[in-house]
């Protein structure tokens, strides 16, 4: 196969288009055939051995892809082959196949393409981490992004005017600021032409940013941390700049201030649990069209020195991505922002749902073209122990097979607690919500149940997934309809599904 490696440490012109063996997985390992990857900063750290991780020589940069999984190791159990995926593979993904540990691979939603799954989760991932997480952002408050025109930088942009906040973009050039302004920046501020510490204070009524996203460091940081609030946060994210900034500690005891670090990597290892929320709140942002990603450059697997050039020299506007072309033909136009292509074989496979095909339902004609098809099948969800708890003491119901974990251990084969039928069950509209994408929809009311069975139980820790079909559909004189749906949940540990039942949703459009 064809790979970018890394032979040496140094800058992107070092880096070689060479041909290397194909990976082999290992016992809990999947290869993944490479549709996207994206370039992140972390990249150009890695080939000068800057970063905190150090792979060993030689190996292939691009952290973030998206693809379809071709091989999968004998302990992995909840993913397939054919399966269209993304992965946080750390360092591979400049090459046509990648080797990722299955705990770092997760489903592609069937409504996203490729290039939106190879590129979201590093920049979004890591702002909203920095936001929500570490910041804990309040709508009304003021945000000022450092580096706004860039991946993380555009991201913090959109996520902080999702959460309500007042948002100042801060980049080098009046063309970077214009982007950040179509992302939603109330302020923009030039910092290589306007000081950045006045401007602050002009912008705030004397009062200061209530939290900083710097993803650049340098010469910048320290007139930042001087525009702040009272208790305002600075949240200390990268180094595009450089150089790593020496502050004066006494601006924090005067501030009053928290200068906090941001490592999503870390975080999503250390924290799985939050982490995946955030993921799953991410992508629901995504489908409902709150965020998008804006794509400055897409590029071919031998163009990849180059991205990663443009990265190093600041001109990167969002995000840049490596695409393995599949045949020579393919021709690959970015506008305004958005991908266009032309007979680029990047959407389906066999075994793949095209996202071009998947159907948004936008009124009663979208839904009876669907009648009797399949709506298609969500990604996974964990069915956590403190799920089982919380839904117990909701409920009420406090069955020792779901809530006592040491008497789970002892006398239940497998030491786990089940799940409760009907907490599977009401997680039903969490997935239902993925494969049936409404827009402009007045009213939505899960009307009722027909029937449902529960073939095999639910462990603390399984994951589950929904597959459905619309069976009916029943129009009322008021506009509304009525639909039924035949929805059927399997579990990674079951072979037999683990709930079945008969949904009837009422809406109107």
């Amino acid at each position: 196969m064809k790979a970018i490696l890394c032979t040496h440490h140094g800058l992107p012109e070092t880096l070689t288009y060479s041909d290397i063996q194909d990976p082999v997985p290992g016992e809990k390992e999947v290869v993944i055939r490479v549709k996207a990857c994206a370039v992140n900063f972390p990249d150009v750290l890695l080939i000068q051995n800057k970063y905190q991780f150090k792979p060993e020589l030689p190996f292939s940069p691009g952290g973030e892809v998206s693809g379809i999984i071709e091989e999968i190791g004998t302990g992995v159990k909840h993913l397939q082959k054919g399966q269209r995926v993304l992965a946080l593979c750390g360092w591979g993904g400049f090459a046509e196949k990648v080797k990722v540990t299955a705990d770092r691979v997760f489903p592609i939603p069937p409504q996203m393409d490729y290039m939106t799954a190879a590129s979201t989760l590093y920049t979004f991932g890591t702002a909203y981490h920095a936001l929500k997480d570490r910041a804990k952002i309040q709508s009304g408050e003021t945000l000022l992004v450092l580096g706004a025109s860039g991946g993380v930088g555009l991201a913090a942009v959109e996520l902080g005017k999702v959460m309500g906040a007042t948002v100042i973009a801060a980049a080098s050039s009046a063309e970077k600021l214009a982007i950040c302004k179509e992302k939603g920046a109330d302020h923009q501020l030039n910092y290589e032409t306007e000081d950045l510490k006045e401007k602050i204070k002009e912008l705030t009524g004397g009062k200061g940013v209530d939290v900083v996203l710097d993803v650049v460091g340098g010469k910048y940081a320290e007139p930042a941390l001087r525009g702040m609030a009272w208790k305002g946060r600075y949240l200390v994210v990268g180094f595009a700049a450089g150089d790593i900034p020496k502050l004066p500690f006494n601006l924090a005891l005067l501030k009053g201030c928290d200068i906090m670090g941001v490592f999503w990597g870390r975080f999503s290892t250390e924290e799985p649990k939050q982490n995946q929320q955030n993921l799953m709140e991410l992508v629901g942002m995504i489908q409902t069209g709150k965020i998008s990603q804006h794509i400055h450059k897409v590029y071919a697997l031998e163009e990849a020195q180059q991205a990663l050039q443009d990265m190093m020299d600041r001109k990167v506007v969002g995000k840049a991505m490596v695409v393995m072309e599949e045949t020579g033909d393919e021709k690959r136009e970015v506008r305004d922002g958005s991908i266009r292509y032309q007979n680029a074989n990047l959407e389906t496979t066999e075994n793949e749902i095209s996202a071009e095909k998947k159907l948004v339902f936008r009124s009663v004609e979208d839904l009876k073209k669907q009648f009797g098809k399949s709506l298609g099948t969500s990604s996974w969800t964990v069915v956590s122990q403190d799920m089982i708890q919380k839904f117990g003491e909701v409920t009420g119901d406090l069955q020792w097979v779901h809530v006592d974990v040491e008497k789970a251990k002892a006398l239940i084969p497998g030491g786990k607690n089940f799940a409760h039928g009907y907490l599977t069950l009401s997680l039903i509209p969490k997935m239902m919500y993925e494969i049936l994408p409404l827009e402009g929809v007045q009213m939505a009311l899960n009307y009722g149940v027909n029937k449902v069975r529960f073939p095999a139980p639910v462990y603390s820790g399984d994951k589950i997934r929904l597959s459905a079909k619309l069976s009916n559909l029943e129009e009322n004189p008021d506009g509304s309809a009525k639909l039924f749906i035949e929805a059927t949940i399997v579990s990674n540990n079951s072979d037999k599904p683990v709930c079945v039942a008969e949904l009837i949703t009422l809406l109107r459009f």
